[in-house]
């Protein structure tokens, strides 16, 4: 569900920092800078300089969760760490990709939202509306529904052709989603 409040302080935050960058913390071990370790103790080191050095300048900081829970507890240990390195004021967008049965469903959005203080977090509707329901229903918060995704994949589901019927013009799959 959209939210005036997010998208408020979303839009107070992109005006005081003149830009809409979103500044994503994917600390891939295999992919860290020289001077840090390839364990969850340079992933938290990393993913913590980058927030410090560049939160500052961005509209908004998303944080890739799947980064973190590579490393069991202590990596969600990291990511709440580093979670709270981000500066009050800085919404966050945190990047799960979260989409379950109903009850599932709801599960993550409690520990997306309540545990780990996501002020948005990105959703997968391919399961369907009961998947994300309880990812959307909060009133305070914001779900991002993927539609088209970048990866080179994608299109062999995402761009599936729909036909005409039901009032609906011939479209691919993404776009019945998006103007759902």
């Amino acid at each position: 569900m959209v939210t005036a409040s997010y998208l408020e302080r979303l839009a107070d935050r992109t005006a005081s920092v003149g830009t809409v960058l979103c500044l994503g913390v994917d600390p891939d071990p295999e992919a860290l800078p020289e001077g840090f370790s390839r364990d969850v103790a340079g992933v938290e080191a990393f993913a913590t300089l980058l927030v410090r050095v560049a939160a500052p300048f961005a509209a908004a900081v998303k944080p890739n969760l799947a980064f973190f829970e590579a490393f069991g507890s202590a990596g969600l240990g990291a990511f709440e760490r580093v979670r709270s390195a981000i500066p009050p004021g800085i919404p966050v967008v945190i990047d799960a990709k979260r989409g379950d049965i109903g009850t599932t469903s709801a599960r993550h959005a409690a520990a997306l939202y309540d545990a780990l203080g996501a002020d948005a977090i990105t959703v997968s509707p391919y399961l369907g509306e009961e998947a994300i329901r309880p990812l959307l229903e909060r009133a305070d918060r914001l779900a991002y529904v993927l539609c088209r995704t970048s990866n080179p994949g994608a299109g062999e589901l995402q761009d599936l052709p729909l036909t005409e019927g039901g009032g609906r013009p011939a479209e691919p799959l993404w776009a019945r989603i998006l103007l759902e």
